[in-house]
C-alpha cells in the first residue's frame, strides 16, 4: 500500500515503529474511518486502507510489510466481520496474531475494538485476541481516553516489558516525567477495576468478577491504603472511561486493570498498575497459571502493587490466608457472590443455593458461611420475616468466625443481627468497630456500623459513618439512600431530598430512595408531591408492601381517609399470607389517628423484632404517637436512648 492509499494523503511513514495499523471489514468503513481520524487529530500515524477490494502480489506485500512493521495492530470487530466468512480482513487478523507470537506474553500489539453490541465471548475472532483488554468505540465514536490509551501504548515510557513488579516500581521512581505517585497524602488511594472476561464462555464472568473482588478485599486489608469498595469500581465495568474520570470520581491515584482468562484447568490473568495522573505505567505482568494456584495469584497481584508504592507508602504487604483447598467450593462460591452482589430476592436466594452448595465440597470454608449470613441478612426485613432470616444470619456468621476469627465480613453481618434484630446496640458497635479495625477500607462495615449509632442516640456520628462509606464507595446507591434517610432524621428534608436525588443519579432504579423523598416531601407538608414519589418507587418494585402504607400517610391529610382506610384493610388481610413490615402498616394508621390499631401494629413489629424499629425515636412517621404513654413504653423495651 503506497501513501496515495491512506485516507487524507497521509505522508510517507517515517517511523514505522510507531504507527497504528487499522483492520476492518468493508462494512464497516465509516466507523473505521472515525477512529483513524481521532488517532490522526491527537497526532498519531495510522495505516488505513479504504481499498479492500484491491488486489495484486505488491498490494498484499505491502499489507504484510506494514502489519510486521507497525507498533500497534487495531482490529474492528462487529456483527460485520462476524457475518463475514471471508474477507481480506482475516488475513491481516491471521498475520497480526502470527507475528504477536514473536512476542513477549506482556508485550501489547493487538488491540481489538467492537464498534457496536457483539459480545466479546461469542466474536469470530482468533483466540489471541481473547487475551488481550478489548474496548467498545460504539459506531466508531472515539473516546479521549481510547486515543490516551493509544498514545501511551505507542509511547516508549509506556512498554509494558517488565522484568518483575520491583524493576517496575524502581523505574517508575527514576523517571523524569511526573512522579506516577502523587504526595504521601494521597497516594493511598487506589481502584480495582473490574477484570474483564475473556474466556469463551460468558458465564465465566462470575470467575473474573470474583477475581477482582477478592484482590480488593486483599487490599483493603493492606494498612495505609484506602481501597475503592466494590460497588464503586464495578460502575465501570464494561466502559471505556478516562483515568483522570476514575480518578475524580473515586477519589484514587492509582488504577489496577487488567483481565482474566479460564480455560479448563488453566488461567491466564493479565494486569496492569497504571497512575492516574501521569498514565505512566507502574507495572505490569502477565500470570499463566493452573487453576489451582488462583489463590496464589491474588497474593502476588496484591504483594506487587505494595511493593509497587512501599517507598512512599507502608512497609507492610498483603497476608492471604487461602480461604478452601477445595477448587471446585471456590468456584460456587464465587457463583454466590456474583448472585448476591445483584441484590434482588432472586439473586440472593440462587446465591444462597451456591454458597451451600460451596459447604457440600468444604464444610470448613469460612468465606461460604459469611456469604450465607449476608444472603439471609440482606433478605430479612424486605422480603423475609426477621424471625425466619437473622437467626439463620447469626447462626452462618458465627460458624464462619469460627474458621476464620478475623473475616470483616462476617463481622458484619453478626453486627447487623445484633443491632437489627437483637437489639443488642453495644454488642453491635463492638463487633462493627473490631471489622472496621480490621479491615478500614470496609465501606460495608462502616455503614452498619453507621445505622447502629442512632439507636444509642448518636445521630451525627451516624452520619459521619455514613460519610466515610461514601467516601470508600462513592457510587453506591444504597450508601447514598441511607445518608439521605439519616439526613432525613435529622430534619434536614431539603439535604434529604437533595442526597436522594443524587442516588437516583447513581441508580435510576433504587426504589428505596423514593420512600425517602416522599417522606421529606410529606414532612415538608407537601402531601401531593410525596404520592407521587411513592407511587414512582411502587412502580419499579409493587413486590415491597411498605408503598401502599406510606402512601396512606398521604392521603390522611389530603382527605383521603376511606382511601387509605380501605388500603390499610388490604394490607392486614395480605399479612395473612405474606410479609408485610407491620411498622409501616403502624405508620398508615397513626396518619388517620387510629393509635390504637397503630400500637397493635407496633406490637406484632416487636414480636417479629423488625428493624425499623430501632429507629422508632426519629422517623417522622411516629410523630403522631410521641405524646402516647404507650409509645415511651415501646421505646424503653427496645432499649433505645
Amino acid at each position: 500500500m503506497t501513501s496515495d492509499d491512506l485516507s487524507g494523503g497521509c505522508p510517507a511513514v517515517t517511523e514505522p515503529s510507531r504507527a497504528v495499523f487499522i483492520s476492518y471489514a468493508s462494512q464497516d468503513a465509516e466507523p473505521a474511518q472515525r477512529i483513524c481520524e481521532a488517532l490522526r487529530a491527537a497526532g498519531i500515524e495510522v495505516w488505513f486502507d479504504q481499498s479492500e477490494l484491491r488486489g495484486g502480489d505488491a498490494w498484499d506485500r505491502q499489507i504484510r510489510k506494514q502489519i510486521h512493521d507497525c507498533a500497534l495492530f487495531v482490529a474492528i470487530i462487529s456483527a460485520h466481520s462476524d457475518a463475514r466468512h471471508e474477507g481480506y480482513f482475516r488475513r491481516e487478523w491471521r498475520l497480526a496474531v502470527e507475528r504477536s507470537g514473536d512476542m513477549a506474553e506482556d508485550v501489547a500489539f493487538v488491540l481489538p475494538v467492537v464498534v457496536d453490541d457483539t459480545p466479546d465471548a461469542t466474536a469470530r475472532v482468533p483466540d489471541r485476541f481473547r487475551e488481550v483488554q478489548w474496548s467498545r468505540l460504539p459506531d466508531g465514536q472515539t473516546s479521549p481516553a481510547f486515543v490516551e490509551r493509544v498514545q501511551r501504548l505507542l509511547a516508549p515510557a509506556s512498554k509494558l516489558v517488565r522484568s518483575s513488579p520491583a524493576i517496575a516500581a524502581s523505574a517508575a521512581t527514576q523517571r523524569t516525567s511526573p512522579d506516577p505517585i502523587r504526595g504521601a497524602s494521597t497516594q493511598k488511594a487506589i481502584a480495582v477495576l473490574p477484570l474483564a472476561n475473556m474466556s469463551a464462555d460468558p458465564e465465566n464472568e462470575y470467575f473474573s468478577d470474583g477475581i477482582t473482588e477478592d484482590i480488593i478485599n486483599a487490599l483493603a486489608k493492606v494498612p495505609g491504603i484506602q481501597v475503592a469498595s466494590r460497588t464503586s469500581s464495578f460502575a465501570f465495568k464494561g466502559k471505556e472511561v478516562d483515568l483522570r474520570q476514575i480518578g475524580d470520581k473515586l477519589g484514587v491515584t492509582s488504577v489496577l486493570s487488567g483481565s482474566v482468562r479460564k480455560v479448563g484447568n488453566r488461567i491466564r490473568i493479565v494486569a496492569q498498575f497504571v497512575s492516574v495522573e501521569s498514565g505512566y505505567h507502574i507495572w505490569s505482568e502477565t500470570y499463566n497459571r493452573q487453576l489451582e494456584d488462583v489463590f496464589a495469584i491474588q497474593d502476588e497481584i496484591s504483594r506487587a502493587i505494595v511493593d509497587a508504592l512501599k517507598l512512599q507508602l507502608v512497609e507492610n504487604r498483603a497476608d492471604l490466608a487461602t480461604p478452601t483447598t477445595n477448587i471446585d467450593a471456590y468456584n460456587l462460591y464465587l457463583k454466590g457472590r456474583f448472585f448476591f452482589n445483584k441484590y434482588t430476592e432472586p439473586g440472593l436466594r440462587r446465591a444462597l443455593d451456591f454458597f451451600q452448595q460451596a459447604l457440600m465440597r468444604d464444610p470448613g470454608f469460612g468465606r461460604a458461611f459469611a456469604g450465607i449470613a449476608d444472603c439471609w441478612a440482606d433478605l430479612g426485613d424486605d422480603w423475609v420475616a426477621p424471625d425466619d432470616a437473622y437467626p439463620r444470619a447469626k447462626a452462618a456468621a458465627t460458624r464462619a468466625l469460627e474458621y476464620d476469627p478475623n473475616l470483616a465480613d462476617a463481622m458484619t453481618s453478626l453486627g447487623k443481627v445484633l443491632c437489627w434484630y437483637e437489639w443488642d446496640f453495644a454488642a453491635a458497635a463492638r463487633q462493627l468497630e473490631r471489622a472496621v479495625s480490621v479491615n478500614p477500607s470496609h465501606a460495608e462495615a462502616h455503614y452498619v456500623l453507621g445505622s447502629t449509632l442512632p439507636a444509642i442516640g448518636r445521630l451525627d456520628e451516624a452520619i459521619e459513618e455514613m460519610r466515610k462509606a461514601m467516601t470508600l464507595d462513592p457510587l453506591c446507591a444504597q450508601f447514598s439512600r441511607w445518608l439521605g434517610r439519616f439526613l432525613l432524621y435529622s430534619h434536614d428534608y431539603a439535604g434529604a431530598i437533595e442526597q436522594n436525588l443524587k442516588t437516583l443519579e447513581l441508580d435510576a432504579g433504587y426504589f428505596q430512595a423514593y420512600l425517602d423523598i416522599g417522606a421529606a416531601h410529606l414532612a415538608l407538608g407537601n402531601p401531593e408531591e410525596a404520592v407521587t414519589w411513592w407511587r414512582k418507587g411502587q412502580v419499579l418494585d409493587s413486590s415491597v408492601r411498605s408503598y401502599d402504607a406510606f402512601i396512606v400517610r398521604a392521603l390522611a391529610p389530603l382527605g383521603r381517609q376511606e382511601e387509605a382506610a380501605e388500603i390499610l384493610a388490604r394490607l392486614e388481610e395480605e399479612s395473612r399470607h405474606q410479609y408485610v413490615r407491620a411498622e409501616a402498616v403502624a405508620m398508615g394508621y397513626a396518619a388517620i389517628g387510629d393509635a390504637d390499631r397503630a400500637f397493635l401494629s407496633l406490637e406484632r413489629a416487636f414480636q417479629a423484632r423488625s428493624a425499623g424499629l430501632i429507629y422508632l425515636r426519629i422517623e417522622p412517621g411516629y410523630a403522631p404517637l410521641r405524646s402516647d404513654p404507650r409509645f415511651g413504653d415501646l421505646v424503653r423495651r427496645i432499649g433505645l436512648k
